[in-house]
């Protein structure tokens, strides 16, 4: 399936911002199962550095520094991206294997995946997190079977409720909530399987959002959205998407991915000057057809 994607963000500031730094990662990334097409920035004010790298995670970021006085910022990431459905996986390697192979990794794929095993900034897990995880864990449990049922019963353990948390929320504040947004989903998730020892990473990206029948889709109305992946020695990484008790296949195009939503934000930076600011977001997830 091909997918063109387009996301707008537009910052309005009270005053006027002299210098301001962005590090930006809205570039999808190219992996087994995505290809990345075509890809195009656009940044207002025009007068401005805007330098590719690469992060320590593998993303395509960009650098963005503007020293002109401006009193808006809007950024405009158009791409254009081939998903491939993934294979089923007859992978029933108990949980316990998979944490006592990324303890002690052998290989470059372990390795990588043993980063990823550890509790981070916003996945620490208190004593809930740590019960509620168990329930899924049995002994002896296939990994991502107990994975599977974890996304199910997040899903309907916590309700969507952007009033509920912030940007800063740690898993274990959304947890004791029940509530929270995609972010928080995937951070509960996170902190449960990290509890345990084993890998998992925090997904950004896009997701298309289908209309209700009869309706026509809104033009901006999809969203960024966040997920979460986890490995295993013989079936790689899985995505499994606890917002929507779903395993991400063909309407979930990936973008960034790191040990939580700090390393991976979509936009993040500093001004001077500035004042207050109005934010904007738009995503635009148009699917043009097969490949």
């Amino acid at each position: 399936m091909i997918y063109a994607v387009r996301h707008t963000t537009r910052y309005q500031y009270a005053e006027p911002v002299t210098l301001s730094t962005h590090r930006l990662r809205v570039t999808p990334r190219e992996t087994p199962l995505q290809r990345l097409r075509r890809f195009a920035l656009d940044v207002a004010p025009d007068l401005c550095d805007l330098t590719a790298e690469r992060d320590s995670f593998g993303n395509a970021a960009h650098l963005l520094e503007i020293r002109e006085s401006h009193e808006s910022l809007v950024v405009e990431a158009r791409s254009e991206v081939a998903l491939t459905a993934p294979t089923p996986t007859l992978d029933r390697t108990p949980w316990e294997d998979v944490a006592a192979a990324v303890a002690r990794p052998r290989g470059p794929e372990a390795l990588d995946a043993a980063a990823f095993a550890f509790p981070s900034r916003f996945t620490g897990a208190d004593d809930a997190l740590e019960d509620y995880v168990r329930e899924s864990f049995r002994p002896g449990r296939p990994m991502l079977d107990a994975a599977r049922e974890l996304t199910t019963r997040l899903n309907a353990d916590l309700a969507y409720d952007p009033a509920a948390t912030h940007a800063g929320t740690t898993a274990a504040e959304a947890f004791g909530l029940r509530a929270g947004v995609c972010q928080d989903f995937a951070h509960v998730f996170l902190a449960c399987l990290r509890a345990l020892g084993l890998p998992a990473r925090y997904v950004s990206g896009y997701l298309l959002t289908r209309p209700p029948e009869g309706r026509p889709r809104l033009v901006g109305a999809d969203a960024s959205h966040a997920w979460a992946s986890v490995w295993s020695p013989l079936a790689g990484w899985r995505d499994f998407d606890p917002t929507n008790d779903a395993t991400p296949a063909l309407e979930h195009v990936t973008c960034a991915w790191g040990r939580d939503y700090g390393d991976v934000g979509p936009i993040i930076g500093v001004v001077l000057g500035g004042g207050a600011h109005a934010l904007s977001v738009e995503v635009d997830v148009a699917p043009l057809g097969a490949e």
